[in-house]
């Protein structure tokens, strides 16, 4: 049953009263019952956050791996639940090993930084805003020819491609732009093996670890058929749905089924044309999940104080928005022109203690400040 009371938009997303702000209250990450609160004051203005619901920012270009040699050390843990894992890996030379993961399915973002990522199906070159999916318990060796900054989603569940229905099966990601590895005719010559004339290949499996020692390289397959296997998909091969009379949810970016969370993409697209309908996200509290988004590219229209490799974390039942001028400054631009990625997650993540170091305290509050509420 849908219920109007008091003053409301006619439509969602459309032509607000002067003075109110729209907030969705919804189940399910857009998916579930919903309604829409008309609010005189943004649902964000607090002032003060005592408990463990803050919204939270990380400058996450500060974070590095202390110890390459370290099956964890060549990347840092940022957030972690029971159904995925996020780390950052910064990379400028090769890794000294192989490695594969027996807990998790991969979904690897650059950010920044070019080279190969050498797998048992073949080598992928990588470049920036390319993502690099590895299932599970496929070995692989990241070479980086440049400085290299990963964003990695670990997921238990098996990582797959959303289905858009009535749009078909080649909306957003077209399977045809999706790269999968040549096999190799020779193993990569590149890597020699340690000193003592072995090769190293470690694996996690339920949070241990085995090192396998082989005399011989082990990317040593010259062939592979089959339907399961690492792949790349570059940012600029994502289509973007758009309306020209309505704000479209985020769930329509997905890029990736995961499970117990989704990962989605944002990149650039035309803002809504209509004169009335809303052009920047609505104010929302998903009560069933967390929100992260990492920002890579572009002017971050609806934030302010957000740089390139920094990430957001908006806890599930907390409500987050667009900041103060936001609206105003969407409506002097044709479209926006940021790359970021979003994890939408049912189980509550927790923020790892050596990336409590990168957050930056002022985001909390920094709709009150923006509104001029906190000085």
């Amino acid at each position: 049953m849908s219920e109007v009371k008091g003053r409301v938009a006619r439509q969602t997303h459309v032509g607000i009263p002067p003075g109110l702000v729209e907030e969705e209250h919804g189940r399910e990450a857009f998916a579930g019952p919903v309604s829409h609160l008309y609010r005189s004051q943004p649902p964000t203005a607090w002032v003060d956050v005592d408990g463990p619901l803050r919204p939270l920012a990380f400058d996450l270009n500060g974070l590095a791996p202390a110890d390459a040699e370290d099956p964890e050390g060549w990347r840092s843990l940022v957030l972690s639940n029971g159904d995925l894992r996020v780390w950052i890996s910064r990379l400028s030379a090769p890794m000294p090993f192989a490695y594969r993961n027996g807990d998790a399915d991969e979904v690897v973002y650059v950010h920044q930084g070019a080279g190969v990522l050498q797998t048992d199906y073949g080598p992928l070159g990588f470049a920036d805003q390319q993502y690099l999916v590895i299932p599970r318990g496929t070995a692989h060796r990241f070479v980086p020819s440049e400085p290299t900054f990963l964003f990695v989603v670990e997921s238990t569940a098996p990582v797959t491609r959303p289905d858009f229905g009535l749009m078909g099966r080649h909306a957003v990601v077209d399977p045809r732009v999706l790269v999968t590895p040549e096999p190799y005719e020779e193993p990569p010559a590149d890597w020699t093996g340690d000193a003592d004339g072995r090769w190293r290949l470690k694996v996690r499996r339920r949070g241990e670890w085995t090192t396998f020692r082989y005399p011989h390289n082990p990317f040593n397959a010259v062939g592979w058929a089959g339907d399961l296997s690492p792949y790349r998909l570059s940012v600029s091969d994502i289509r973007p749905v758009t309306a020209p009379g309505y704000h479209l949810p985020p769930s329509v970016h997905t890029t990736f089924r995961c499970g117990g969370f989704d990962i989605a993409t944002f990149v650039p697209r035309p803002f809504e044309t209509d004169p009335e309908a809303l052009r920047v996200p609505f104010f929302h509290a998903n009560v069933d999940n967390d929100e992260v988004i990492f920002y890579s590219r572009g002017d971050f229209f609806s934030r302010k104080g957000i740089g390139q490799g920094w990430m957001t974390l908006h806890p599930a039942g907390v409500q987050h928005g667009p900041q103060p001028g936001a609206a105003e400054a969407a409506a002097k631009l044709e479209g926006t022109s940021e790359v970021a990625v979003m994890i939408e997650c049912v189980e509550p993540l927790q923020v790892a203690d050596e990336a409590k170091a990168a957050e930056h305290a002022a985001y909390t509050t920094s709709w009150a400040r923006g509104l001029g509420l906190l000085d």
